[in-house]
């Protein structure tokens, strides 16, 4: 597995990846109406080109297929952060967020945060983030509980 930024061409993979891994893994703690609002069928897969290569979107790339990925914005925020369905466990949510915060500790940041969802919540906390305080985010006429978290560098 290499770590590496993201290229356009990885936008399909990134999309079915993020796509696959709600529907599977995130459906565990939200229910069927919610992910399927989160990560709908129509997702525009070309959008994400645009979205990942205006970040420092970090891929675990397996010989080709991207297992994971993560986006920092420059202001320390962490956006995106999706395992593959079939690689949770494995070390590679670990090795893309030491990517990220290599890259923040470059930029000479002082702290990251994120906006972790119930399923992610537990990795956050082993990363360090610590919880700021617990939200209801709605979208799309659904509610999400999730966590804003924050760790300093």
């Amino acid at each position: 597995m290499k770590i590496r930024l993201f290229h356009q061409a990885d936008a399909d993979q990134v999309a079915q990846l993020f796509h696959d891994t709600v529907r599977q893994i995130n459906s565990r703690d939200y229910s069927s109406n919610q992910v399927n609002v989160w990560a709908p069928d129509d997702l525009h897969f070309r959008e994400w080109a645009t979205v990942c290569s205006s970040r420092f979107t970090y891929v675990a790339d397996e010989a080709g297929v991207i297992i994971g990925f993560g986006e920092l914005e420059p202001n320390g925020h962490i956006d995106c952060f999706y395992c593959h369905k079939d690689y949770q466990q494995r070390g590679v949510g670990r090795q893309i967020y030491g990517a990220i915060e290599a890259k923040a500790l470059e930029l000479g940041l002082s702290r990251l945060f994120t906006e972790a969802s119930i399923t992610a919540r537990p990795f956050f906390q082993r990363m360090g983030f610590s919880v700021v305080t617990q939200q209801q985010v709605s979208r799309r006429g659904e509610t999400f509980i999730n966590f804003a978290m924050e760790k300093s560098l």
